[in-house]
């Protein structure tokens, strides 16, 4: 049976400045970086203590899917905390933290426009 989700692909331009805002802005810890064809690397990223892990890559004939809405949502006790420090460290937010009856969120985007839900509760 399935058990989990082991990674989830985010589609990029160019992975190696996508591999430095993840790690450096973000703090996702390198699982794999190999060489995956002639124009591109497997680039595999942890995702703090969680077995979920994402992959920047792009599939031929997916570059139409950079930089639009993922559908990801990345999990922070404090949605506010983590927001102070991300914009210190320069990420984009496409939505400033809002709080709901059921939590905080906002939208972070990374360097090719790829959004996605930063939340709590």
């Amino acid at each position: 049976m399935i058990k989990a989700i082991k990674f989830v692909g985010v589609p990029v331009r160019d992975q190696q400045r996508a591999l430095e805002f993840y790690t450096t802005k973000l703090g996702f810890r390198i699982i794999t970086d190999q060489p995956f064809d002639d124009t591109q690397r497997w680039i595999e990223l942890g995702v703090g203590r969680s077995g979920t892990g994402i992959a920047l890559f792009t599939p031929p004939g997916h570059e139409a899917r950079i930089g639009t809405f993922t559908g990801i949502s990345l999990f922070a006790d404090d949605v506010m905390a983590t927001a102070k420090e991300l914009k210190a460290k320069g990420v984009t937010f496409v939505q400033e933290p809002q709080k709901a009856d059921w939590g905080t969120s906002a939208i972070i985007a990374d360097p090719d426009g790829n959004q996605f839900v930063l939340g709590e509760g």
